[in-house]
Protein backbone atom coordinates (compact mmCIF):
# COMPACT_ATOMS: atom_id res chain seq x y z
CA UNK A 1 0.00 0.00 0.00
CA UNK A 2 1.66 3.45 -0.98
CA UNK A 3 1.65 6.29 0.98
CA UNK A 4 -1.34 8.15 -0.60
CA UNK A 5 -3.63 5.19 0.34
CA UNK A 6 -1.99 5.12 3.97
CA UNK A 7 -2.81 8.92 4.02
CA UNK A 8 -6.34 8.65 3.02
CA UNK A 9 -7.09 5.55 5.59
CA UNK A 10 -6.20 7.54 8.08
CA UNK A 11 -7.59 10.66 7.21
CA UNK A 12 -11.34 8.39 7.06
CA UNK A 13 -10.18 6.67 10.27
CA UNK A 14 -10.02 10.16 11.87
CA UNK A 15 -12.98 11.94 10.26
CA UNK A 16 -15.32 9.39 11.62
CA UNK A 17 -14.46 9.80 14.94
CA UNK A 18 -14.96 13.59 14.61
CA UNK A 19 -11.41 14.97 13.90
CA UNK A 20 -10.77 17.64 11.65
CA UNK A 21 -8.88 17.40 9.04
CA UNK A 22 -5.88 19.42 7.81
CA UNK A 23 -6.92 21.24 3.52
CA UNK A 24 -4.76 20.24 0.84
CA UNK A 25 -3.59 24.19 1.17
CA UNK A 26 -2.85 23.70 5.00
CA UNK A 27 -0.76 20.55 3.90
CA UNK A 28 0.53 21.92 0.78
CA UNK A 29 3.87 23.53 2.47
CA UNK A 30 4.79 20.05 4.40
CA UNK A 31 7.71 18.09 2.76
CA UNK A 32 7.15 14.32 2.41
CA UNK A 33 9.00 13.99 6.13
CA UNK A 34 7.17 15.95 8.05
CA UNK A 35 3.30 15.02 6.74
CA UNK A 36 4.58 11.77 7.75
CA UNK A 37 5.84 13.14 11.39
CA UNK A 38 2.34 14.81 11.07
CA UNK A 39 0.07 11.39 10.47
CA UNK A 40 2.02 9.30 12.98
CA UNK A 41 1.89 11.43 15.81
CA UNK A 42 -2.28 12.47 14.99
CA UNK A 43 -2.98 9.03 14.58
CA UNK A 44 -1.31 8.04 17.78
CA UNK A 45 -2.95 11.11 19.92
CA UNK A 46 -6.79 9.11 19.49
CA UNK A 47 -8.98 5.89 20.23
CA UNK A 48 -6.96 3.00 21.22
CA UNK A 49 -3.65 3.96 20.05
CA UNK A 50 -4.14 7.08 22.83
CA UNK A 51 -5.52 4.75 25.22
CA UNK A 52 -2.37 2.66 24.98
CA UNK A 53 0.19 5.42 25.15
CA UNK A 54 -1.77 6.94 27.84
CA UNK A 55 -1.22 3.19 29.75
CA UNK A 56 2.67 3.69 29.45
CA UNK A 57 2.68 7.32 30.42
CA UNK A 58 0.67 6.46 33.91
CA UNK A 59 2.68 3.06 34.03
CA UNK A 60 6.03 3.81 32.52
CA UNK A 61 7.03 7.12 32.51
CA UNK A 62 5.46 8.77 35.27
CA UNK A 63 8.17 6.25 37.26
CA UNK A 64 11.18 7.14 35.75
CA UNK A 65 10.34 10.79 36.44
CA UNK A 66 9.19 9.96 39.90
CA UNK A 67 12.76 8.24 40.42
CA UNK A 68 14.65 11.12 39.11
CA UNK A 69 12.30 13.50 41.29
CA UNK A 70 10.93 12.18 44.39
CA UNK A 71 13.32 13.58 46.81
CA UNK A 72 13.38 17.00 45.98
CA UNK A 73 9.55 16.99 45.16
CA UNK A 74 7.08 19.76 46.73
CA UNK A 75 3.51 19.77 45.65
CA UNK A 76 1.26 22.07 46.44
CA UNK A 77 -2.85 22.74 45.23
CA UNK A 78 -2.76 19.29 43.89
CA UNK A 79 -6.82 19.43 44.90
CA UNK A 80 -7.67 21.70 42.99
CA UNK A 81 -6.87 19.49 39.93
CA UNK A 82 -7.62 16.10 41.37
CA UNK A 83 -11.49 17.57 41.87
CA UNK A 84 -11.71 19.29 38.38
CA UNK A 85 -14.44 17.64 36.31
CA UNK A 86 -12.94 15.20 34.30
CA UNK A 87 -16.09 15.12 31.46
CA UNK A 88 -14.27 18.61 30.57
CA UNK A 89 -11.23 19.32 28.76
CA UNK A 90 -9.02 21.01 31.41
CA UNK A 91 -6.14 23.73 30.43
CA UNK A 92 -2.96 23.62 32.57
CA UNK A 93 -1.15 27.25 32.01
CA UNK A 94 2.20 27.10 33.33
CA UNK A 95 5.56 29.14 33.19
CA UNK A 96 8.47 27.38 31.16
CA UNK A 97 11.51 27.05 32.67
CA UNK A 98 12.35 23.96 31.45
CA UNK A 99 12.57 21.30 28.91
CA UNK A 100 10.98 18.69 31.74
CA UNK A 101 8.27 20.94 33.28
CA UNK A 102 5.11 19.48 31.42
CA UNK A 103 6.33 16.15 32.11
CA UNK A 104 7.41 16.51 36.05
CA UNK A 105 3.54 18.14 35.83
CA UNK A 106 1.94 14.98 34.52
CA UNK A 107 3.58 12.95 36.51
CA UNK A 108 2.81 14.00 39.51
CA UNK A 109 -1.15 14.17 38.21
CA UNK A 110 -0.57 10.27 37.42
CA UNK A 111 1.17 9.11 40.91
CA UNK A 112 -1.30 11.17 42.73
CA UNK A 113 -4.78 11.25 41.33
CA UNK A 114 -6.90 8.88 40.14
CA UNK A 115 -8.29 11.74 37.88
CA UNK A 116 -8.91 10.73 34.12
CA UNK A 117 -6.50 11.90 31.55
CA UNK A 118 -5.43 12.23 27.83
CA UNK A 119 -2.73 14.49 27.65
CA UNK A 120 -2.11 17.00 24.40
CA UNK A 121 1.35 19.52 24.45
CA UNK A 122 1.09 21.55 21.80
CA UNK A 123 4.68 21.92 20.47
CA UNK A 124 7.03 24.38 17.86
CA UNK A 125 7.21 21.19 14.94
CA UNK A 126 10.99 22.53 14.58
CA UNK A 127 12.95 19.00 15.25
CA UNK A 128 10.06 17.16 16.89
CA UNK A 129 8.45 17.14 13.56
CA UNK A 130 11.38 17.84 11.34
CA UNK A 131 13.88 15.22 12.34
CA UNK A 132 13.17 11.77 12.73
CA UNK A 133 15.40 12.22 16.22
CA UNK A 134 12.57 14.44 16.96
CA UNK A 135 9.99 12.35 16.39
CA UNK A 136 12.04 9.68 18.84
CA UNK A 137 12.49 11.99 21.25
CA UNK A 138 8.08 12.24 21.14
CA UNK A 139 7.91 8.76 22.17
CA UNK A 140 10.63 7.72 24.74
CA UNK A 141 9.55 11.74 26.78
CA UNK A 142 5.64 12.62 25.47
CA UNK A 143 4.74 8.85 24.09
CA UNK A 144 3.55 10.76 21.04
CA UNK A 145 1.26 13.18 23.18
CA UNK A 146 3.57 16.36 21.48
CA UNK A 147 0.40 17.19 19.62
CA UNK A 148 -0.40 19.61 17.22
CA UNK A 149 2.54 21.05 15.91
CA UNK A 150 2.74 24.73 14.97
CA UNK A 151 5.12 25.71 12.07
CA UNK A 152 5.39 29.52 13.06
CA UNK A 153 8.96 29.85 13.71
CA UNK A 154 10.05 28.23 10.24
CA UNK A 155 12.30 29.79 8.19
CA UNK A 156 9.86 28.89 5.27
CA UNK A 157 6.62 31.60 6.40
CA UNK A 158 4.22 29.12 3.61
CA UNK A 159 4.49 26.32 6.33
CA UNK A 160 2.81 28.73 8.38
CA UNK A 161 -0.02 27.92 6.38
CA UNK A 162 -0.38 24.85 8.19
CA UNK A 163 -1.23 26.76 11.71
CA UNK A 164 -4.21 27.24 10.43
CA UNK A 165 -5.34 23.59 11.27
CA UNK A 166 -3.59 23.00 14.52
CA UNK A 167 -5.07 26.38 15.79
CA UNK A 168 -8.35 24.37 14.70
CA UNK A 169 -7.21 21.24 16.20
CA UNK A 170 -6.19 22.61 19.75
CA UNK A 171 -9.65 24.30 19.76
CA UNK A 172 -10.93 21.05 19.05
CA UNK A 173 -9.75 19.48 22.06
CA UNK A 174 -9.94 22.08 24.44
CA UNK A 175 -13.37 21.92 23.73
CA UNK A 176 -14.71 18.58 23.93
CA UNK A 177 -13.49 15.74 25.41
CA UNK A 178 -13.39 13.13 28.38
CA UNK A 179 -10.03 13.43 30.46
CA UNK A 180 -8.45 16.04 28.24
CA UNK A 181 -5.71 17.36 29.76
CA UNK A 182 -3.63 20.46 27.51
CA UNK A 183 -0.60 21.56 29.03
CA UNK A 184 0.26 25.03 27.62
CA UNK A 185 3.07 27.88 28.52
CA UNK A 186 1.47 31.27 27.39
CA UNK A 187 4.88 32.58 27.28
CA UNK A 188 5.68 30.81 24.10
CA UNK A 189 8.90 29.83 24.83
CA UNK A 190 11.37 29.25 27.80
CA UNK A 191 12.46 32.23 30.15
CA UNK A 192 16.03 32.22 31.02
CA UNK A 193 15.85 34.83 33.14
CA UNK A 194 17.74 34.05 36.48
CA UNK A 195 14.62 34.90 38.69
CA UNK A 196 12.39 31.97 38.01
CA UNK A 197 9.29 34.66 39.64
CA UNK A 198 9.63 36.60 36.66
CA UNK A 199 8.40 35.79 33.38
CA UNK A 200 7.85 36.68 29.62
CA UNK A 201 5.42 38.63 27.53
CA UNK A 202 2.50 36.92 27.17
CA UNK A 203 1.60 35.83 23.66
CA UNK A 204 -2.43 36.19 22.33
CA UNK A 205 -2.52 32.38 21.06
CA UNK A 206 -4.06 30.26 24.49
CA UNK A 207 -6.03 33.43 24.94
CA UNK A 208 -7.59 32.88 21.24
CA UNK A 209 -7.98 29.26 21.22
CA UNK A 210 -9.58 29.48 25.11
CA UNK A 211 -11.63 32.76 23.66
CA UNK A 212 -13.37 29.37 21.54
CA UNK A 213 -13.35 26.49 23.71
CA UNK A 214 -14.58 27.62 27.09
CA UNK A 215 -12.21 24.80 29.02
CA UNK A 216 -11.32 24.70 32.36
CA UNK A 217 -8.46 26.73 33.04
CA UNK A 218 -6.23 25.99 36.35
CA UNK A 219 -2.67 28.26 36.24
CA UNK A 220 1.02 26.25 37.30
CA UNK A 221 3.91 27.56 38.92
CA UNK A 222 7.23 25.46 38.25
CA UNK A 223 10.27 25.90 39.64
CA UNK A 224 13.63 24.26 40.49
CA UNK A 225 13.91 21.78 37.67
CA UNK A 226 17.01 22.64 34.81
CA UNK A 227 17.42 21.55 31.38
CA UNK A 228 20.66 19.47 32.22
CA UNK A 229 18.91 15.78 32.80
CA UNK A 230 21.47 13.91 34.19
CA UNK A 231 22.18 16.87 36.38
CA UNK A 232 18.43 16.61 37.46
CA UNK A 233 18.79 13.17 38.19
CA UNK A 234 21.89 12.96 40.15
CA UNK A 235 20.57 16.40 42.16
CA UNK A 236 17.84 13.83 43.11
CA UNK A 237 20.32 11.69 45.48
CA UNK A 238 22.94 14.54 45.77
CA UNK A 239 20.92 17.60 47.41
CA UNK A 240 19.96 19.29 44.29
CA UNK A 241 17.40 22.33 44.36
CA UNK A 242 14.02 21.95 45.66
CA UNK A 243 11.50 21.01 42.76
CA UNK A 244 7.92 23.29 43.34
CA UNK A 245 4.96 22.59 41.56
CA UNK A 246 2.09 25.22 43.04
CA UNK A 247 -1.48 24.29 41.29
CA UNK A 248 -4.46 27.25 41.65
CA UNK A 249 -8.05 27.16 41.80
CA UNK A 250 -9.60 27.20 38.06
CA UNK A 251 -9.61 30.89 36.48
CA UNK A 252 -13.14 32.48 35.98
CA UNK A 253 -12.84 33.66 32.55
CA UNK A 254 -16.95 34.93 32.15
CA UNK A 255 -16.17 38.61 32.18
CA UNK A 256 -13.54 37.90 29.05
CA UNK A 257 -16.34 35.95 26.88
CA UNK A 258 -18.22 39.14 27.20
CA UNK A 259 -15.72 40.98 25.62
CA UNK A 260 -15.45 41.34 21.49
CA UNK A 261 -13.72 37.94 19.37
CA UNK A 262 -10.60 40.07 18.85
CA UNK A 263 -7.08 40.30 19.25
CA UNK A 264 -7.37 42.49 22.01
CA UNK A 265 -9.53 40.27 23.59
CA UNK A 266 -7.18 37.25 23.48
CA UNK A 267 -4.21 39.09 24.64
CA UNK A 268 -6.07 40.43 27.75
CA UNK A 269 -7.29 36.60 28.36
CA UNK A 270 -3.83 35.60 28.56
CA UNK A 271 -1.96 38.53 30.66
CA UNK A 272 -4.69 37.37 33.13
CA UNK A 273 -3.26 33.97 32.83
CA UNK A 274 0.25 34.89 33.50
CA UNK A 275 -1.30 36.88 36.40
CA UNK A 276 -2.99 34.02 37.93
CA UNK A 277 0.56 31.95 37.51
CA UNK A 278 2.58 35.22 39.44
CA UNK A 279 0.08 34.70 42.25
CA UNK A 280 1.52 31.47 42.86
CA UNK A 281 5.53 32.48 42.24
CA UNK A 282 4.46 34.83 44.77
CA UNK A 283 3.21 32.28 47.53
CA UNK A 284 6.40 30.24 45.82
CA UNK A 285 8.75 33.33 46.93
CA UNK A 286 7.25 33.92 50.36
CA UNK A 287 8.10 30.14 51.41
CA UNK A 288 10.99 30.30 50.30
CA UNK A 289 12.02 33.54 52.21
CA UNK A 290 10.43 31.70 55.27
CA UNK A 291 13.13 29.23 54.89
CA UNK A 292 15.91 31.07 54.27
Amino acid sequence: MGNDALTKNEDATLAKAGRSLPTATELAPLNALERSAFYLTRRMNFGAWKRFWTFCQRHIGSLWIYLATYNLMNVFGLENVADSDDSRPLILVANHRSFFDMYTVSSVLFRRTSRKMALFFPVRAKFFYTNPAGWFVNFVMGWWSMYPPFFREEKQAAKREFDKFSVRELTSLCAAGEGHIIGFHPEGKRNLNDDPHNFLPAQPGIGKVIYSARPQVIPVFIAGLGNDLSRQIWGNWSGGEDVRIWFGEEIDLSEFYERPDRLRTHKQISDHLMEKIGELAAKDRERLNRHS
